[in-house]
Order: structure tokens, then C-alpha cells, then sequence
């Protein structure tokens, strides 16, 4: 309001001409009509141009918005709201803020092209320069005062903005004041004497009340109730009770859930469990609603009964709404039907307490309503309150009891055993009896309000629970198992768009995910709603967070990101179109070779990529000059690490540029060999001859010793090497090896084949057949086939291979040693004798 109230003061002490210069300008005129009219110089002054119409009916909305927004806000000031009368100033205030908006981002272009018009005149001359001319400075004056006019209109929109946003922030505070200061409201215990003296006390008065009220209404019906209203309510009464007592009957013939069926599918239990909630539910409030009209519009009752009828109607549609869900899910006495894997007794336990839990809740809400009617003592109410909040605990007590009791017998069991289906867990078991310890206090201490305020929570927070359960599991179904089975939808979705079933499936749980996170989200904002946190207030912050919000001088919009990630995304797929546009149509008409296909292929993917992370990053606000910015203070940090990366990229650029190495080149990398398949940003992909991929960094192949068989042309060289015996004619040899090379069709005859004397060894002499054949691929055939054909006319001629090396002579047996060691033996001892008889 403060800024607000400034630049409006500002925009009047524009508008309005100064005192003192009134009397002066009159002056002027005197003068001018007494003088002779003068010759008008060759340049004036520009006038400030006046307000565009345009600029008016903006501003004429804006003043409309400022007074309706302090009207409201004064219409705070004075009194203290209810509840229903915030929630309505509230409503009024957002299309209020929707409009200002709107206004804001329809001037904004406006002034961006304004201020843009203004930018190409230049600055203006400073002192000493020469000065611009009349016509250019009228053109200045113009576009500075239409600059100046839409920027105080933004300013003055962006200000009652902030007024209307702060304005709509303390009425979500009074509401949250008001929620906590009636929550939290402290009364009399139920155990308290007084309280029940009071209620003893007011008991003779409201029965006047009552007696005065029956009297009322007997006395308006005996008015009103002519031959024809009791028709109307009696044909009323009898629909809505047809319809009601009918469902009981008519569920069972519609959705027959055959218990024969031990394993129904999936999608066959959904349906029933959503056919057994809507006719369960539905007559039941078609019914209630067909008596409320009736009824409503004969006028029986006096108004303040009137909503004492309008509980109970909605009290029985409710009960019947409760007893339908859980017959959906739960499926009493159909356990193959069963949505959650709980056991038999378990079903029928939660069916029975469920429904005796909404009776009395029903029960407690009409007799809270007769009382409003009445206007009853606040003991009596309190007193009304209490005794069903605390009615509610006990059931909700006994229901867990049963469950805990249930659980101790299973474990008293002998031996290890094993539950056939799931029971309540102890988690729920914990939790509900945490509500109940809070409800039963709460009663105790004077909480009255938080008591009963707990109890319609839980109910309600467990029905949101139930129906979020059916609805995810039927969005799983009938949207993620549509893509991902063989139905219609998916076959005619792949029949019509070329998808493949990969993609479709991807589809499905994308938007099974989605349907999951919607559903959620509604869940959360409906169990929020009573706890004063709207749903205005959340969309708020989700808005905030999806159109912008400001974190200092930079501004986060996840919509912007999501549009230049849509972006990015249809540049990219464009790219890629045309690289195979490239690949299958235009390059093949061509005459380029496969290597400077690929280099056309993968320079259209390089430009396209990066003129589309441009396209994005100028949609974000990043230009080039912020994201060089960015880039020389993120590049002390990840420089060393990136330095690989950048490395093998430029090596990359000059290798498609340069081509020294090309797609299909034959290419030896060290202990590699094999043929360049795809250059890639990063690395270079060699198919070897083993069929295996040998991937290279690009700065190997630039910066390392690379040996490319095929860089000036596809010419191949073949060697043959052939040992023959000592004993052969060399030159013999040597005419049967060039024969055999040049009556093959692909050696070539220039350059002739020629045939080397390599070297002699102690049995062969080894010679080396080298000739050349136009298609390197061919070598290793060609060289294989004159292996055959020398080695054939060698045989032919009587010339064979090389005689084997002699080999040693074989090793003595064991035999042949001993037999030979006995007769050395005796020798050397028949020696021994002879010489000691010599001594």
C-alpha cells in the first residue's frame, strides 16, 4: 500500500500543472497578444506528448482494482469476519489479482519494444559534442515520454499487486486464527459437575423451546399441507425410499460376483468393485435428493427445521456411501473379489464397526443441527458433542481390540504359522490408537471441538484413503495396462503412429505415473481442506513455483525450464530427422565417399544440437554473454576435469574436419586393427577383424601414431612367403611364384609382381612373393588363393616342402641300461682284482 500510495502521489504531481506556474504562463499570453507575433525559430522545445488512450483505460482499471481493494480491506478493519464471510472476500480478491496480472504482462512487450525504440537513437550528446537535430530530438522526447508513461503504469500495476497479494495473505491468516482459536477452544470436561448442573439447569428451558418449535411446525403444516403437497411428498418419500431399499437388490443382479471365480482378473474386480460403489451410493443420494426438493420447495417446516431434515437426508446417503466403499474394496463373503489382501474376518469386522461408526457420527450431526435449530445452551451442545465424540472412540477402541485379540491368538499358535491372507497391521493398529488416546483426552480435558474435530478427520482422511486406493488401481488398469498388453487402443496406437510396443509401454507407465500423481495430489489438497489450508493456497504456491519466483535477482520458472526443455527436445528430434534425411536420401544420390558422408552427417548433428541448446538458453534469459560468465567461474573449478572431455571433442571437430582417419578407412591403432565404423564426439568406434569394437579416444587418434592402409588410395599390398628345400633351382622357384601371381585376375600387372630371394637356412631357402591388388579388402583372399596355387605347381614340378629337421636319437630304455651297467660293473671289478694283485 506504502509503495503503492507513492507512485500514485508521484503520478498526480505529474499530471497536474504547479501552482506557480499558472499565474506565470498567463503572463506569457499577455505578452504575446500585446507584441507582434515574432518569426518562430528553427527549433523548439518539443511538449511532452499527452497519455495514449490505451495508457488511460489501463490506468482507469487499475484506480477500479486500488478502491475495490480498500474497500475490502477497511470492510477487515472494522469487525471481526466470520469464517464464511473471509472465505468470500477471499474468492472475490483472486480474480482481482488474476486481472492485474494480466494487465502486467499485457503492458510488459509494450515497454520492452518502447524502451527497445528508444535504444537505437543512441545517448544522448554530451557537452562539447555537436548537437542532434530538432526533428531527432522531437523523436527522443516521443520515445522517452512513452518509456516513461508504460513504466509508471507497470509500476503502479506491479504496487496494487503486492497490496492485493498482501491482502489476500491476511485474510488466509485471520481464517488460520479463527480455525486454531475454535479448535483449540478449552470448556468444561465431561466429568466436570458443573457442566452437568448447567445442562440440568437449561433442560425446563429447552423443552419450552422445543415444545414452542413442534408447536410451530404442527401449526405451518396444518397451513401448507393441502391434498396436493401430501401427494407430492408421499410420491417423494416413496421414490427415495424405493430407491434406497431397491439397491440392496438390484447391486447383486447387475454386478454378479461369482464365487466360483477362485482367481477373477484384474480389470474384472475393478469393475465390479466400482459398479458395487455406484449403485450402492448413487439411488441412495438420488433418493435423499429428490425428498430435499420436495420437501424444500412445499415449505412444511420452518427454515431453522429445515436443516435438521437436510442432516438426516445426508446422514443416510452417507451411511449408504460408507457401506458401498467398503463393500467394493473389502468384498465381504467374496474373498476372490477383494481389492486389499485382508482376511474374511477381518472384511466382515471393518463392515460391521464401519457402519455402526457412521450411524453414530450421523446420529451425533442431527442432534448438533436440532440443537442449532433450537439454539440450545452451550452446555448442551457441549455436552451433545462430547458424548458422541467420545461414542465414536470407543467404537473405533473395540474395533482395534478385536484386531489385537485376533492377533495374539494366531500367535499362541504351536508351531511356525503362517497367516493365509494379511490381517491389520500394527502400524494402523499404533496409529488408531493414538487418535483414540487423543479423542478420549481431549473429551477429558474440556477439548470439545478438537475431540469432535479429530473424529470427523479420521472419518474422512480413511475414506479419502479407501477411494484413493480404488482410483489408483484403476488408473494402473485401464491406463498403464491399456499400453502395455495387447489391447485396441495400443494396436491401433501402433498401427497409426509407428510406434513401437517399447515406446507404447513407456507411454503407459508414464501415464499411469502422472494419473498417480494427480490423484495424490487431489487426496492431499481434500485432507488439508478442513485444517484452514485451501486449496487457493497450495495452487498459490504451485503457480508461484511454475510461472516464477524471484531468489534476489534471478528468477526460477519451471515453466520456462519445462518450454526450453520442450524446445531443446524439438530441435533435437528435427536434427536428428534431417541427419537421416541425409543418410537415406540426399547422400546416397551423391558421389561423396562414405567418409565424407559421415562428416556432413555428424557436422548437420553438431549445429543442429547446438543452435537448439541456444534456442533454449535465450528462452531462459541466459544469453551468451551470462553464459560465458557462468562458464569462466564454473572452469577454475571442473577445468582439470572436463579437460578430457573438451580434449577428445576438438580431436573429434579435426577429425571430420582434417579427415585424416574417415569412415571405412582401414586403420592400425597400436595392438588394433580394423575398419573406422562412426566418429563420435567423444571417441572413434574400429570394428577389428574379429567382429569386436576397439573404441579410441579422439585424442589418440590426433595426438598418437595411427597407421591408415588406405589414406591415399585403396591399393593393397600382398606377401607371400615360401620355403622350399636346399636342394630346389631358385630360379625355378622363383618363375612358379611370379606365374602363379600374375595369372591371378586380381593381382595387378603394374606394378609387376616381384619375387624376393629372403635367405637360406641349413635346409630351406625362403623366398617372398610381393604384388599388389586394387581393393585392400581383397588381400588376404588373394594371398590365401596363391598360397593353393604356388604350393600345387611345387608339388606338380616335384618340388616339395622342406625336409623335417633330423630328429635325436631316441632315449634307452630301463632295460638297456641295466643290461648295459652289469657287464661295466664286472668289468671294473675284475679291474680292481687284477690290481691289488699287482701290489
Amino acid at each position: 500500500m506504502l509503495a503503492f500510495g507513492i507512485a500514485t502521489a508521484g503520478h498526480a504531481q505529474g499530471q497536474k500543472t504547479p501552482p506557480q506556474a499558472v499565474p506565470a504562463q498567463t503572463q506569457t499570453q499577455t505578452q504575446t497578444q500585446a507584441q507582434p507575433q515574432a518569426p518562430a525559430p528553427a527549433a523548439t522545445a518539443p511538449t511532452p506528448p499527452a497519455i495514449s488512450a490505451d495508457t488511460k483505460a489501463v490506468r482507469a482499471k487499475l484506480d477500479r482494482f486500488k478502491a475495490d481493494l480498500e474497500q475490502k480491506e477497511l470492510a477487515i478493519q472494522a469487525r471481526r469476519q466470520s469464517d464464511a464471510e473471509l472465505q468470500s472476500l477471499r474468492q472475490q480478491i483472486e480474480p482481482i489479482i488474476e486481472n492485474i496480472r494480466g494487465l502486467i504482462a499485457e503492458q510488459a512487450p509494450k515497454l520492452e519494444a518502447s524502451r527497445a525504440r528508444l535504444a537505437q537513437l543512441g545517448p544522448k550528446p554530451k557537452e562539447g559534442e555537436p548537437e542532434e537535430s530538432a526533428e531527432a530530438a522531437r523523436d527522443r522526447s516521443e520515445r522517452e515520454a512513452a518509456v516513461a508513461e508504460l513504466d509508471e503504469t507497470q509500476r503502479l500495476g506491479r504496487a496494487l499487486l503486492v497490496q492485493a497479494e498482501q491482502l489476500s495473505a491476511q485474510i488466509s491468516d485471520l481464517r488460520r486464527a479463527g480455525f486454531t482459536r475454535a479448535l483449540f477452544e478449552k470448556s468444561d470436561s465431561i466429568l466436570s459437575l458443573g457442566l452437568w448442573m448447567d445442562v440440568v439447569q437449561a433442560l425446563p428451558r429447552e423443552l419450552r423451546a422445543q415444545r414452542i418449535t413442534f408447536g410451530d411446525t404442527v401449526g405451518q403444516i396444518q397451513r401448507n399441507a393441502t391434498l396436493g403437497v401430501l401427494l407430492l411428498i408421499g410420491l417423494s418419500l416413496g421414490v427415495a425410499i424405493a430407491l434406497y431399499a431397491g439397491r440392496r437388490s438390484i447391486a447383486p443382479r447387475l454386478v454378479r460376483r461369482d464365487p466360483e471365480i477362485l482367481d477373477p482378473a484384474r480389470r474384472s474386480r475393478l469393475l465390479a468393485a466400482s459398479a458395487v460403489l455406484l449403485l450402492g451410493t448413487v439411488p441412495a443420494i438420488a433418493g435423499s435428493w429428490i425428498f430435499w426438493v420436495s420437501f424444500d420447495a412445499v415449505d412444511l417446516f420452518p427454515p431453522r427445521l429445515e436443516q435438521v431434515v437436510a442432516a438426516i437426508l445426508r446422514g443416510i446417503a452417507f451411511i449408504a456411501f460408507v457401506r458401498a466403499l467398503i463393500d467394493a474394496i473389502l468384498a465381504p463373503d467374496h474373498g476372490s473379489w477383494r481389492l486389499v489382501s485382508v482376511s474374511e474376518a477381518s472384511a466382515g469386522r471393518i463392515m460391521s464397526f464401519g457402519i455402526t461408526l457412521a450411524t453414530v457420527m450421523v446420529v451425533g450431526k442431527v442432534l448438533d443441527a436440532f440443537n442449532q435449530a433450537i439454539a440450545a445452551a452451550l452446555p448442551i451442545t457441549v455436552v451433545t458433542r462430547a458424548v458422541f465424540a467420545l461414542a465414536c472412540a470407543l467404537i473405533l477402541a473395540e474395533l482395534l481390540r478385536r484386531f489385537a485379540a485376533r492377533a495374539t491368538q494366531d500367535e499362541a499358535c504351536l508351531g511356525p504359522y503362517v497367516a493365509p491372507e494379511v490381517s491389520i497391521g500394527g502400524p494402523l493398529r499404533t496409529l488408531g490408537w493414538i487418535v483414540v488416546a487423543i479423542v478420549v483426552g481431549s473429551v477429558l480435558g474440556g477439548y470439545v471441538a478438537l475431540a469432535s474435530f479429530l473424529v470427523d478427520q479420521t472419518a474422512w482422511i480413511s475414506i479419502l484413503v479407501a477411494l484413493l486406493i480404488l482410483l489408483i488401481a484403476l488408473a494402473d488398469e485401464f491406463i498403464g495396462n491399456t499400453f502395455r498388453t495387447q489391447s485396441r487402443i495400443s494396436t491401433m496406437l501402433q498401427a497409426n503412429t509407428g510406434l513401437r510396443r517399447r515406446s507404447l509401454e513407456q507411454i503407459g507407465v508414464l501415464a499411469s505415473g502422472i494419473a498417480r500423481l494427480a490423484l495424490v495430489v487431489v487426496a492431499v489438497l481434500l485432507a488439508l481442506a478442513p485444517w484452514g489450508i485451501e486449496s487457493t493456497d497450495v495452487m498459490g504456491s504451485l503457480r508461484a513455483v511454475f510461472f516464477g519466483f524471484s531468489v534476489g535477482d534471478v528468477t526460477i520458472s519451471l515453466s520456462s525450464i519445462l518450454v526450453a526443455a520442450l524446445l531443446f527436445t524439438v530441435g533435437f528430434t528435427a536434427t536428428r530427422l534431417i541427419q537421416r534425411w541425409l543418410d537415406n536420401t540426399f547422400l546416397p544420390a551423391t558421389e561423396l565417399d562414405a567418409g565424407l558422408r559421415n562428416s556432413i552427417r555428424t557436422a548437420a548433428g553438431y549445429v543442429g544440437i547446438i543452435s537448439a541448446g541456444v534456442i533454449a538458453f535465450t528462452y531462459l534469459g541466459l544469453s551468451l554473454e551470462r553464459v560465458t560468465i557462468v562458464a569462466g567461474a564454473l572452469s577454475v573449478g571442473i577445468g582439470f576435469g572436463l579437460q578430457s572431455i573438451v580434449n577428445n571433442f576438438i580431436s573429434g571437430l579435426i577429425l571430420l574436419w582434417e579427415r585424416p582417419i574417415r569412415v571405412g578407412d582401414l586403420v592400425v591403432v597400436g595392438d588394433g586393427e580394423g575398419y573406422v565404423r562412426r566418429i563420435n564426439v567423444r571417441s572413434t568406434e574400429i570394428q577389428t577383424f574379429d567382429r569386436s569394437t576397439l573404441i579410441v579416444p579422439n585424442s589418440n587418434l590426433i595426438s598418437g601414431i595411427v597407421r591408415n592402409r588406405v589414406r591415399n588410395d585403396r591399393i593393397g599390398r600382398v606377401l607371400v612367403s615360401v620355403p622350399v628345400p636346399r636342394a630346389s633351382d631358385p630360379d625355378h622357384v622363383a618363375d612358379i611364384m611370379r606365374r602363379s601371381a600374375l595369372a591371378h585376375r586380381e593381382v595387378m600387372s603394374e606394378p609387376a609382381p616381384r619375387v624376393l630371394f629372403k635367405k637360406v637356412t641349413e635346409n630351406t631357402i625362403d623366398f617372398d612373393l610381393i604384388c599388389f591388388v586394387d581393393d585392400i579388402d581383397s588381400a588376404g583372399r588373394v594371398s590365401s588363393d596363391l598360397y593353393f596355387e604356388i604350393f600345387r605347381k611345387l608339388r606338380e614340378e616335384g618340388t616339395g616342402a622342406p625336409p623335417a629337421p633330423a630328429a635325436p636319437p631316441p632315449a634307452p630304455s630301463k632295460e638297456e641300461d641295466e643290461a648295459e651297467a652289469k657287464p661295466k660293473a664286472a668289468q671294473a671289478e675284475e679291474e680292481g682284482l687284477t690290481l691289488l694283485k699287482d701290489k
